[in-house]
């Protein structure tokens, strides 16, 4: 905790917190932020630090500002920078860096009717902000968080008697909503956050019971304000969806009449397409949740459930403990908001297959449909037309790289969390280490970035690090394909053996089993082993497209 005021409280209450993951916070020096910033070893290798400072405590320019005296624009920017600059210097020792953004620390009218003239205080520092997020904003593993909104946390956030007495400018309420948030946000950094949220219908998604009043008597938007809430809620369900978070709907009901009603009413605004999936029918909902979620290859860890009904609700809770399931105001004015304030769905990045991820579910029940006509499951698969890119990490696709490293479970040889910046080390510290990101489409559209393969040379021993793909692109052999991109980088390095050590994890067998059916003799103690004189072969109908890099040639591209 980097600070230029008292903020012990912040340390307190993160090193008190019980939710994952858990901390043990301390708080540097007081007022020694810039002294901080400059000694690299001021962090120990692997620490998180959260950097919170008033403004006109690090920027002498505004401090001049806020007493009068004129100032120049351009010496406020260039002290922003050289605070862009520590941080940036400093970040390159720690994990993670969270940075506050900048909040007035007392009451102060400024300049009144002129505070967002030209030499307003409220306009500076608003420039201030921005400039510091722009500048901050091409570095790896650094985040700005909003301080305002823990200071919106309370009704009286600022105690000047409490600066007099402490050195700390707000209050208590303030202290622990920042505490809040820095765990939210290291769930997030670390890929915890949930990308399913599951939804009840009646007097959830809409108001009204569909079976006894018909769609057409629904309450949804119109000239009603209780409709008018429930519209607001499922747009902003919609709005998850298009931040790549999936919806799912389980509902007791009748299909035909539940499915009619998102179909013909003409103020719905969740649609089928915008469904990953649904159970509507009578059976009990907390089986009904843990099949949907099997279907689509997740984890109930990733799951939020939502419901009106206090009862289900609990039923859930005690049946599927991983599933959050939030307490949910009676008050329908109320739900588009208390889903907005869930910090379960927040995103270090959003990446182009985060943002089709929906799409990706409907086509996957095209594919399903398809696999019903199929006469057997290799002509399934000979029909998808399986196209596959390898491409090595870039700029480009490191976010989805370390996102895909640090989310998926199931397929994960190694389960390896890493963060951009150490994914960059791990390629520039050792030789002749290698990467490849594989892409995958077929007939129906395109899966995205789903799989990675990484490798390590170590004499005539290409061993395998990193095997992970997505649940969305198992079963159609790809599998397979990323052993044989792996198998042919030895060959072509002169490699005789490959091997891949397994390490298992309490949701990663689907990847011991894939290992024991994959032709490799095992060794032992989850080790496989493949003799490069003998060609691992590529699945004759998958279409390899792109090529593997040499090694030592990717984290300069980073």
């Amino acid at each position: 905790m980097v600070s230029d005021f008292n903020a012990d409280l912040v340390s307190r209450y993160l090193s008190a917190d019980r939710t994952a993951p858990l901390c043990k916070a301390a708080s540097a020096p007081y007022g020694q932020v810039f002294q901080v910033l400059s000694n690299p070893a001021a962090a120990a290798p692997g620490s998180v630090a959260l950097i919170w400072t008033r403004p006109e405590g690090v920027v002498p320019e505004l401090a001049r500002l806020l007493a009068g005296q004129n100032v120049e624009a351009a010496q406020l920017d260039a002290e922003v920078d050289a605070f862009a600059a520590a941080i940036k210097s400093f970040a390159k020792s720690c994990k993670y860096v969270f940075v506050a953004s900048w909040a007035p620390t007392y009451h102060d009218r400024g300049l009144g009717l002129l505070s967002w003239g030209k030499d307003g205080t409220a306009r500076h520092l608003a420039r201030m902000n921005l400039r510091l997020a722009e500048a901050l904003g091409d570095a790896a593993d650094v985040f700005v968080l909003d301080s305002q909104r823990w200071i919106d946390a309370t009704d009286d956030p600022r105690d000047r008697k409490s600066w007099y007495l402490t050195k700390a400018p707000f209050t208590e309420k303030v202290f622990k909503a920042a505490a809040g948030d820095v765990k939210s946000a290291l769930r997030t950094a670390s890929g915890q956050n949930r990308k399913l949220v599951v939804v009840d219908l009646d007097d959830t998604m809409w108001g009204g019971i569909v079976g006894d009043d018909g769609w057409e008597n629904l309450r949804l938007g119109g000239h009603d304000h209780v409709g008018e809430a429930y519209a607001e809620f499922q747009s902003a369900l919609k709005t998850l969806v298009n931040r790549g978070i999936a919806i799912a709907v389980v509902s007791k009901n009748d299909e035909a009449v539940a499915l009619e009603a998102i179909a013909k009413h003409p103020e719905m605004i969740i649609r089928k397409d915008d469904l990953a999936a649904w159970r509507i029918n009578w059976k009990d909902k907390a089986q009904n949740i843990a099949e949907l979620v099997a279907e689509l290859n997740l984890g109930l860890q990733s799951t939020v459930f939502i419901d009106d009904n206090p009862i289900e609700r609990a039923r859930v809770r005690d049946a599927l403990p991983e599933v959050l399931v939030p307490e949910w105001p009676t008050d329908p004015a109320k739900y588009a908001d208390a889903l907005r304030q869930l910090d379960c769905f927040d995103r270090s990045s959003v990446t182009s297959e985060d943002r089709e991820r929906t799409r990706m579910y409907v086509q996957e029940r095209e594919r399903r449909d398809s696999l019903d006509v199929a006469s057997s499951l290799d002509d399934w698969q000979a029909s998808l037309g399986v196209r596959v890119q390898a491409s090595p990490v870039s700029a480009s696709n490191v976010k989805r790289i370390v996102q895909l490293m640090n989310k998926t479970n199931q397929l994960n040889l190694r389960t390896r969390r890493t963060t951009e910046k150490e994914l960059a080390q791990w390629l520039t510290d050792g030789t002749n280490r290698n990467l490849a990101a594989v892409t995958v489409s077929d007939r129906f559209g395109d899966l995205g970035l789903t799989g990675i393969v990484s490798w390590e040379q170590i004499g005539s021993t290409l061993e395998i690090v990193d095997y992970v793909l997505s649940c969305r692109a198992m079963g159609r052999k790809v599998e397979q394909l990323m052993v044989h991109l792996a198998v042919l980088a030895a060959s072509r390095a002169s490699c005789d053996t490959v091997v891949a050590k397994f390490i298992p994890t309490a949701k990663n067998r689907p990847c011991l089993e894939f290992w024991q059916s994959s032709g490799f003799s095992e060794d032992g103690d989850n080790v496989f082993a493949w003799k490069t004189a003998t060609v691992y072969p590529k699945p004759p109908f998958i279409t390899l497209e792109g090529d593997i890099a040499p090694a030592g040639q990717m984290a300069s591209a980073i």
